[in-house]
């Protein structure tokens, strides 16, 4: 018996029991399968998906300016490769040592299958499907060049790196929005896939630090700052994030002056920062709770101040503790994106919702809820799946 059938065994088929419930869950996860793809294949009707691959995509973001964003597209992939390729440079002793492990081979190939039928699925002319192949085509490359040269470059060009994905951030902010000699686009005709990444990404990047303020607060012996923080957590928790949104687009119209006062997206990404933050704030907590107090006393000992041993000891262990809490925090927090809908802004949910109100397309709701669940499903397994891997990481057990 072969390793992989005897390990089958062991894990499905240990016990009569075992065995049993192991063929029930097969037998319903195969009806169900069956099922969704007789729907999908045979029933569905996917012309509304593809007349409207666009809207989902963008919005109604002029197309004479479409180029940017193709750009910023280029742009993110080379950056994937690259990072992708530098991570597997220096392999790890658990992976075998291989510059090439089997799951960069599955995602090689996803990668590759989806550039090659996803454009022709949605119906794209040769023009698009070319632009998809040559971003797919970057991506490998770097990752190859990246993986197979990265150990020759100069130690403090390393090091450098990552600071081109705050600037490669900023830079397609100006892409999408206009600047630099760029024509602006007015943020009501941002819609689409991209304004959930940019809302739900902004939230990200700033709930967290500002997250790992406020934990730090809360545990401080400084009264005001300690109930200061507390206020602050207990009164976004309690309060629903609907509610706030609708807080946020109206009150900061009266409160502040006409040509202050941010755009309506802007008040959106600000309002979710905000919100996250507060629950960000308890799984830092959570985390600074978890590592014990020996390792602060013991930096303290070595000479470190309280702000060196809070930073380079006791926060690093606090976060990778606090590490799922977090990722699980984002996840929900890219799912609440589909709440601007109800506030007029044009995100993933709020183009559906126009998309079945065109009368031409009329009972196609189940082929585009599918849809977005497909997308939706996708970016927040792409977080997990990061997470896992930052997991395995930091994991001082597998650590070089």
């Amino acid at each position: 018996m072969t390793p992989l059938l005897r390990r089958l065994r062991q894990d499905l088929f240990a016990t009569p029991a075992d065995g049993l419930v192991t063929v029930l869950l097969l037998a319903l996860i195969g009806a169900g399968g069956f099922a969704v793809l007789h729907w999908a294949l045979g029933q569905a009707q996917w012309a509304v998906i593809r007349a409207n691959s666009t809207l989902f995509a963008v919005g109604r973001y002029p197309l004479d300016q479409q180029w940017r964003l193709w750009l910023l597209t280029a742009l993110l992939a080379a950056a994937t490769g690259l990072s992708w390729g530098m991570l597997r440079s220096h392999p790890r002793p658990d992976r075998g040592g291989s510059l090439w492990p089997r799951n960069d081979w599955m995602a090689v190939g996803m990668v590759a299958l989806l550039s090659l039928a996803l454009p022709s699925l949605l119906g794209l002319a040769l023009p698009l499907q070319l632009r998809w192949w040559a971003i797919a085509a970057l991506l490998l490359l770097l990752r190859w060049l990246a993986g197979r040269f990265g150990p020759l470059l100069p130690a403090p060009l390393k090091r450098c790196l990552p600071l081109g994905l705050p600037l490669l951030y900023l830079l397609g902010m100006v892409l999408i929005g206009g600047g630099l000699a760029l024509e602006p686009v007015s943020p009501s005709q941002w819609g689409g896939l991209m304004l959930t990444l940019l809302e739900s990404s902004f939230a990200i990047l700033l709930c967290f630090p500002l997250g790992v303020l406020l934990a730090l607060g809360r545990r401080s012996d400084l009264p005001l700052l300690r109930w200061g923080s507390v206020v602050y957590i207990e009164f976004f928790r309690g309060a629903p994030l609907i509610t706030l949104l609708f807080l946020g687009q109206n009150m900061l119209g009266f409160l502040l002056p006409g040509g202050v006062a941010p755009e309506r997206v802007w008040r959106a990404a600000w309002v979710l920062t905000l919100f996250a933050a507060a629950y960000l704030a308890e799984a830092v907590r959570s985390g600074l709770a978890a590592v014990p107090r020996g390792q602060l006393e013991a930096a303290r000992s070595l000479g470190l101040s309280t702000p060196q041993a809070f930073t380079t000891v006791v926060l690093p262990q606090a976060l990778r503790v606090a590490l799922p809490s977090m990722v699980g925090q984002f996840i929900s927090l890219l799912q609440d994106t589909t709440l601007l809908s109800l506030i007029g802004l044009m995100e993933l949910l709020g183009t559906a919702r126009t998309v079945m109100a065109n009368p031409a397309f009329l009972g196609r709701n189940a082929e585009v809820y599918f849809t977005l669940a497909v997308l939706f499903w996708c970016c927040c397994a792409a977080l997990g799946l990061g997470s896992r891997a930052l997991e395995r990481r930091l994991n001082p057990s597998t650590l070089a």
